[in-house]
């Protein structure tokens, strides 16, 4: 198949770990390759935020990153793109006039509408993955969200006229439906994860004889990384490594701030961004990964962090409640006691952390690995291609 990823601000290429790049990066990324390497052409358009980037970079055989001229070419706060979205989409339409698609894959919604409007008159069939649901945001950000105000009926009006939106996990299936987004046009399939890189085999990095709690992601406050720092006051001799974004960045001063206002300075160390290599040695390191956003689409971390033996603390929020339900701990977001609660009877119990570590390593190499991923949305592809429906197939996709 010839299949063309639009990822608006989400460049492959990117580095991880600015303020508007992360979890999409990454997946964009593994999921072109992982479809090259079963056959396929792949072509991934991106905006262009620099003037000296090429038209085109390959990423590795079979897949190629398109830079597209759309608003000026230096980087531009997500939320602030959607004027250029109609030159993003008549870019697309001229390209694919010159060379058709089999299929079109959007990741997040601005791609949705640039997709839709790109394809459509050329009879290209849309796939869309949004990512993050703007009804979600406005629900637990309130007036701290700053996405554009016509995200939620955007986002209606995609989930519509795509032929088919792959939701990441079941709670985001149910927020789609009740959006009004039929339940036929909606199926599951998960994020993955690097099998080669995450596993419970490889070096450690260096740590003390204190118990040792990570958590790792992007430095915002819906990250709930104050809850945990919240939590470590009833949790005595352990500590607390906080790894994402950059040391100085405001939420980062934020946190220490948190930590020195509870005497917990000598047990929190913020220590900014971690090269992608060097993260599962990071993640070995830690007696347990705690990851307790306010609400999360997936949550590809935890997942990471299952695949390195690692057991997992989560909000019962989003991608959790499949990916850590049964094999982890689930507790409500931003509730530090509980969280408290639930760490202290894991850091006491090594046959606990023993146990989850085993059963969390097995779903991810079960349900997870990129490979496994590419053929469920190869397949899905193929049903749109050839106008088949993927009813039914809610339930039995959530599990992996």
């Amino acid at each position: 198949m010839r299949i063309a990823l639009v990822s608006e601000h989400a460049n492959p290429l990117a580095a991880i770990g600015g303020v508007d790049a992360g979890g999409q990066n990454v997946h964009v990324a593994a999921l072109a390759a992982a479809l090259a390497e079963r056959g396929h052409e792949v072509v991934v358009h991106t905006r262009r935020d620099d003037p000296g980037a090429p038209d085109a970079v390959a990423l590795c055989p079979g897949v190629t990153v398109e830079h597209v001229p759309a608003g000026p070419a230096a980087p531009v706060p997500k939320d602030l793109l959607p004027p250029y979205m109609p030159a993003f989409a008549a870019h697309l339409r001229r390209r694919w006039r010159r060379s058709r698609p089999d299929v079109v894959h959007a990741h997040f919604w601005m791609s949705g509408l640039a997709a839709l409007e790109a394809a459509r008159p050329l009879g290209v069939p849309v796939v869309q993955t949004f990512h993050a649901l703007g009804t979600v945001k406005r629900r637990w950000q309130g007036t701290a969200d700053t996405s554009p105000p016509q995200r939620i009926a955007a986002e209606t009006a995609i989930g519509r006229g795509a032929q088919l939106t792959v939701a990441t996990c079941t709670d985001e299936v149910n927020e789609l439906i009740a959006m009004g987004v039929p339940a036929e046009r909606v199926t599951i399939v998960p994020c993955g994860v690097d099998l080669e890189l995450f596993h419970p085999d490889g070096p450690a990095a260096p740590r003390g004889r204190r118990p040792r709690i990570l958590s790792i992601g992007r430095m915002v406050p819906r990250k709930g990384v104050g809850t945990v720092v919240e939590a470590l006051r009833a949790l005595p001799g352990a500590e607390l490594v906080i790894a994402g974004g950059a040391p100085d960045d405001e939420e980062a001063r934020r946190l220490e701030r948190l930590a020195a206002a509870h005497g917990l300075s000598d047990r929190v160390s913020v220590v900014g961004s971690v090269g992608r290599a060097d993260v599962p040695a990071l993640m070995r390191s830690a007696d347990v990964v705690v990851s307790v956003p306010w609400y999360e689409p997936f949550g590809i971390a935890v997942v990471e962090a299952m695949a390195c033996g690692v057991p997992v603390v989560a909000s019962s929020v989003g991608g959790h409640l499949d990916t850590v339900a049964g094999c982890g701990m689930l507790v409500p977001p931003r509730r530090p006691r509980a969280l408290a609660r639930a760490l202290s009877d894991l850091l006491k119990r090594p046959d606990l952390r023993a146990a989850l570590a085993l059963s969390g390593e097995r779903r991810a190499r079960s349900g997870y690995g990129w490979p496994r991923i590419a053929e469920r949305t190869e397949a899905v592809y193929l049903d749109v291609i050839t106008g088949h429906r993927t009813r039914g197939r809610i339930a039995a996709a959530a599990g992996g």
